[in-house]
Formats: C-alpha cells, structure tokens, sequence
C-alpha cells in the first residue's frame, strides 16, 4: 500500500471569545434570580437551590481559562444563554461549511495543493447542523474538490477516526488526497445553565490533508506510520438531542436532552481506555513510549491529559510532550487534539515520532501514530 502523510493543517478561530469571569458573572446571574423565583419551594425543601459558581471552581476542575465562541453576545445573556445564529437560507453556505471552509483552504496553503487535488473530504465531528445533504458535501462544493464526502460523528474522537478513513482511501488508491475536516459549534449544544457543565466546551474549525507521503514537500508532512481506533458502548456521556425530541412522550427537559455527563465516572474510565489504547499501538509497531517526542492529545481536561500522558511515559509528562491548548479554547470536542498539532508540531525534527490520539463519548478512542519526513 501507499505510504500516507498528513501534508498540512487548518484551523479556524472564531473572533469572539468568553473568558471565565465571564461566563460566571452571567451564571451567577441566573442562579440569584432562579433561586429568587423558587424561594417558597426551597424554603421548604421541594425544590434544592442552584449553587453558584467561580473562575477558580472552572480553573481546577478542568484548566479551562477561556473559550472561543461563535457568538458570546447570546451565550452572555442571561435571558437567553446560548449563541444567536442568523437563519441563512438553502443558497447560502451553512455556518458549519463556512467554518469548515476556512480550515481547509488554510490545510491545502499549508501543503502547497489546490482544491482541485482533493478526492475525497470527510467532515469527522461531534455533532452536524442538519442531516443532510451532508455538511462535507457542501464543503466538497464551495471549496471545488472532486470526488467524492461524507459526514461522520464518533463524538471527541471523530478527527482520529477520520484519519483512518482519509488514509486507507489514498493508501488504496481510491483519492489522490483527502481532507478530514472537524468543524465544532459546541455552544450550540451545550447546557449553559448546567454548572456541572457550562464552562466545557467552546468553538472552533480544524482540518488536516492527507496524500501520498512521497508527494509532501521537503522537510514537510508527518507520515502515518498507523491508526488504530475502539469503541465501547458506555451512557457515561449523552447528548440525547435529534429529529425525534419533538415526537417524543413525554416531552424531555434540555438538561436531558443537551450534553450531560457523569465526568468522575468519564475520568475513571476514559483514562486506562486512551493510555492502553496508545500503549499497545505504540508496541505493535516496535516504538518505545519514551522514544515519543510529543503526544497531541484531546484537549477535554487537564488533569485527564496528564494522567494519560503519564501512564503511557510512566513519569510527569514535560508540558513540552504534551501542550496544552485547553486554557485558551476549553474543549473543543473532535478538533481539539488537531489543534494541539497545528499548533505544535513545526519545532519537531526529521524522523520524530507524534501521537495525536483523541478519545470521548461512546466510548470512543482514536490513535493515529505517525513521523516527521
């Protein structure tokens, strides 16, 4: 088969961003004014108080400092709490293509191709604007690739998995490059009332361009040397949300239907699956834990990143091993581990070894294993 290397990354930043202060400041808001409507049924025990929350409450249960979000004026009022998304009609690009769009131009400039040198887009992500036609598909189309797209969603590791299925279609000849695009609009369907939950997830656009390793630019492209992905069926994280919530009865609160998670059980569980998952890939392939130079890792908690990335060393990780972009975009589901690539991987040297692995509900786990040309 083909030797594959990923040749080049996007990634889109929205321009508005919420920091933690922020996001306190306007929940605190509606939980002293939910409180005050339910004061009679709290008094008396039927309805338990919100409790309020603080930066340094976000700061040590996930790192998260700041998000970027598609619009902050929604998700800031307190009337609302959730982005505002101009309604566009059917001739007008979807704000996930367009976002999607922005990353994969970027992806193609970073590897010198065009466009037209793309067979096969698949956008990999935690959760699409509509059902269909696909939002690949219309990616495909106001970028001017050929061939041939298709969604898929495996939750936070969706951009592993769909480098799998970039990679086998060039290694079989079946596209002379592919584009694995992951754009997230997590605002959208996040609870942001939920303190559990509110501060997680924040915005953003990633791709990455797949070809035949042979064709990467001198001194450029990191060749996949192998994926490897799992799953394992776990409620642990639900997003209940679809066509079939207004057919239901009895109809569900948005604090059943938007994400929702049991995050100790996630931690407990997600993290042996995503260290042993890398591990036993790394040993298959004859390559020494220690002989990593960096691991990308999903950007979902801080202190999950480290535990993982010390399990698979068997020592602290140097932040140098495994950086962190959590502070500044929060979780970014899919694209997450991918901008922990784009940006950082230009300090490594010819023949370092990389692992971008992505992990989240399903269980789901992606590893994809590759070296600096």
């Amino acid at each position: 088969m083909i030797p594959v290397a990923i040749t080049g990354t996007g990634l889109y930043t929205p321009s508005q961003a919420v920091s933690n202060d922020e996001l306190v400041a306007c929940y605190n808001a509606y939980v002293e004014r939910y409180n005050g409507e339910h004061a009679a049924d709290i008094a008396a025990g039927r309805t338990p108080p919100l409790q309020a929350s603080s930066s340094e409450f976000i700061v040590k249960a996930s790192g998260i400092k700041a998000r970027y979000v598609v619009d902050r004026e929604g998700v800031l009022d307190v009337d609302w709490m959730r982005p505002r998304i101009a309604l566009r009609g059917d001739d007008e690009p979807s704000l996930m293509c367009e976002m999607g769009v922005d990353a994969a131009r970027q992806a193609l400039a970073a590897a010198g191709r065009e466009a037209a040198d793309v067979d096969f887009v698949v956008v990999a992500c935690s959760n699409m604007q509509r059902g269909y036609p696909a939002i690949a598909v219309e990616i495909q189309h106001y970028l001017g690739a050929r061939g041939y797209a298709y969604d898929m969603n495996v939750a936070c590791a969706s951009a592993a998995f769909g480098v799998q299925a970039a990679a086998d279609a060039v290694r079989m000849g079946n596209a002379r490059a592919a584009l694995v695009v992951s754009p997230e609009i997590c605002s959208g369907h996040l609870n942001w009332r939920n303190r559990d939950c509110h501060f997680i997830f924040g915005d953003a656009a990633t791709a990455m361009l797949i070809e035949p390793a042979e064709r990467a630019r001198d001194g450029h492209g990191f060749e996949v040397l192998g994926t490897r992905l799992q799953t394992q069926f776990s409620n642990n994280i639900r997003n209940n949300f679809g066509f079939l919530n207004a057919c239901e009865r009895p109809q569900r609160s948005w604090d059943d239907v938007l994400f929702h998670q049991e995050g100790r059980k996630v931690f407990k569980e997600v993290v042996p699956l995503a260290a042993e998952l890398m591990l036993g890939h790394l040993n298959d392939l004859g390559i020494e834990a220690g002989a990593v130079r960096r691991f990308w890792l999903h950007q979902a908690n801080l202190g999950m990143n480290q535990l993982i990335a010390k399990r698979v060393l068997g020592r602290e990780p140097g932040t140098d091993e495994a950086p962190v972009i959590l502070d500044e975009y929060a979780n970014t589901s899919s694209a997450g581990s991918v901008i922990a690539f784009h940006k950082y991987h230009d300090d490594l040297a010819s023949g370092d070894v990389g692992v971008l692995c992505a992990f989240g509900a399903g269980y789901s786990a992606g590893s994809v294993v590759m070296r600096r040309r």
